[in-house]
């Protein structure tokens, strides 16, 4: 018998984990549950909408029927979760230590999906996609990345399932993270600095600019061109489109149940956004409940303020390259020309923003807000002074607002239970880590002009 002392003492649940009998094993597709039709895609050059034939050129015939299904769950095929086995469940932790130094009367839990091997939530679409394309006959994948997740996991994935595969790395991020290319090619992938001199955008944009850091827009450009014009070669995108999104629900869905385990339910998600994918990921399986009206969440979206696409772009039909190859998509957008500055969450560098979270920010099922780069290392840091987890660049924007919220329910003397995605480590990105703690970590501003600017070239549809 435990006597009343021992019982007094016992150890607070931390984590909470599932077996790998309890991956899912079907996605959950919000398309099914959105409270209008989402706007389809059109073709740039007769503004009518693409059908899966267009679509065929670039991607394989089973994600193109995932892209524009309409049922609400979507089967994984038993490869995909083998292949998941590796690293899936992902935990779900209790921060009690956050909790603790924010002397917070919220209670934060966060579901980290650092423990794939390529460190990041991508792997979650990246598997299924090689999977697909394997099964088709392709034989070559082109990809583009931004702060080197999604390439590092397609690549991991291109190994699993035998595919070659080359990533156009956004320049700012080829430079400032060595380590993660060398990873990238540890797995056997070609990885390239983008703008490139292997492409014709590429040398059209050198031309223009010998030094231009790069944008996920212009990297997608040349990855989309690089498929167009090889017969062994598909594209493969690693946010933005809705079968990534949907693939990226295995979070969410495993999170519902570790959440039930913890005897809590979430008042507020939160996820950083750039394409949409790990926001998408955590966050939809719920908004699904909420939009059946089987619960209700407040839900952030938290994006960089040198990129702010949901709280100061547009919502209007777009490119989703800055080459204009890509169909147009309605989307919260700064508009495609637009060039973020160099910020370290490479991977939020992005003009434009997935067509489902577009909508769901449209219609006002979803908040949005944008974030300082000094500001997210400071909740980083404190981050992982607490927890012991060093977070990439891209969820401490997520972890800024947790924490401003945290802060508000101490001040009011509340208690909402508080959920996001830790959806990557940072151990790739001490460099950055090192310059805000030696005080040389620029910050940006975005005046209002560059932004009208860049809006100017967005189709007016």
């Amino acid at each position: 018998m435990v006597r009343r002392e021992e019982r007094k003492h016992a150890m607070k649940p931390t984590k909470f984990l599932l077996p790998e009998d309890r991956i899912p094993k079907a996605w959950y597709n919000i398309n099914a549950d959105l409270p209008v039709p989402l706007p389809p895609p059109l073709n740039p050059g007769t503004g009518q909408p693409i059908g899966p034939a267009d679509l065929a050129p670039l991607f394989p015939m089973g994600l193109i029927l995932q892209e524009v299904s309409q049922e609400r769950e979507v089967e994984i095929p038993e490869p995909v979760r083998e292949a998941y086995s590796m690293y899936r469940p992902s935990p779900l932790f209790r921060a009690h230590r956050l909790e603790a130094a924010l002397g917070t009367t919220a209670r934060i839990y966060y579901k980290y999906e650092g423990v794939s091997p390529a460190g990041s939530h991508k792997p979650n679409t990246a598997i299924p996609q090689a999977w697909v394309n394997k099964q088709e006959g392709v034989k070559r994948l082109a990809t583009e990345t931004g702060a080197g997740q999604w390439g590092t996991s397609l690549a991991l994935a291109g190994a699993i399932f035998g595919l070659e595969v080359k990533v156009y790395m956004v320049r700012a991020s080829y430079d400032q993270k060595p380590y993660r290319r060398a990873l990238i090619e540890t797995y056997g992938a070609e990885v390239v600095a983008s703008p490139s001199p292997t492409t014709n955008y590429g040398r059209s944009v050198l031309a223009a600019d010998p030094k231009n850091p790069g944008s996920l827009g212009i990297a997608i450009s040349e990855a989309v061109e690089d498929a167009a014009t090889r017969d062994d070669t598909k594209y493969a995108l690693g946010s933005v489109l809705n079968h990534v999104l949907m693939h990226q629900t295995v979070i969410g869905i495993e999170a519902m149940e570790q959440m039930a385990m913890a005897g809590d339910k979430p008042d507020i998600l939160v996820g950083c956004t750039g394409g949409g994918s790990n926001f998408a990921g955590l966050t939809f399986p719920f908004i699904g409940q909420k939009l059946r009206g089987e619960a209700d969440y407040r839900i952030i979206a938290v994006e960089p303020a040198a990129a702010p696409s949901l709280t100061r772009g547009v919502y209007r039909y777009d490119f989703g390259d800055t080459g204009q190859m890509t169909p147009l998509v309605k989307m919260h957008t700064l508009g495609h020309d637009f060039l973020p500055d160099p910020i370290h969450a490479g991977g939020l560098r992005y003009h434009g923003m997935a067509a489902q979270v577009s909508l769901l920010k449209d219609q006002g099922i979803i908040e949005a807000r944008a974030v300082h780069q000094k500001r997210t290392f400071e909740a980083g840091v404190q981050f992982a002074r607490t927890e012991g987890i060093l977070p990439a660049p891209e969820p401490t924007h997520a972890i800024s607002v947790v924490i401003d919220e945290a802060l508000k329910a101490k001040e009011e003397g509340t208690s909402p239970v508080i959920l996001f995605n830790l959806c990557g480590h940072g151990h790739f990105d001490l460099g950055a880590y090192e310059r805000y703690l030696q005080g040389t970590l620029e910050d940006y501003d975005l005046p209002q002009e560059k932004i009208r600017v860049a809006l100017e070239g967005v189709p007016n549809l």
